[in-house]
């Protein structure tokens, strides 16, 4: 499984997020669950960080992507990260045994 934790500010603003996991729903390099959930946390992370130059503490590796701000998030990252969330959200729900979305 998937699980996808998402790091809020009490005010409901993203400041990051920590995905780790392989869905199992297909073999290695077939698996349309993984390469979404990947394809969505890999833009966010380089659209805040490529795009908008913002700062973040990030850990990669196989199977695990691990982003935070280093500063508030604000209108831009938010954005970013609200849509990222809506692509992940729509995956969890098509395959609710395959990914986990934690707040």
């Amino acid at each position: 499984m998937i699980k996808v934790k998402i790091f809020c500010q009490p005010d409901g603003r993203i400041t990051g997020f920590d995905v780790s996991g392989h869905s199992g729903t297909a073999a290695a390099g077939e698996d349309i669950v993984c390469a979404g959930v990947s394809s969505l946390t890999d833009t966010a992370f380089l659209g805040i960080t490529e795009y908008l130059h913002r700062e973040v503490s990030y850990d990669a590796a196989s199977g695990k992507l691990r982003m935070e701000l280093k500063d508030s998030p604000d209108e831009q990252t938010e954005s970013i990260l609200q849509t990222m969330l809506l692509g992940l959200s729509a995956i969890a729900e098509s395959y609710p045994k395959a990914v986990r979305i934690l707040k």
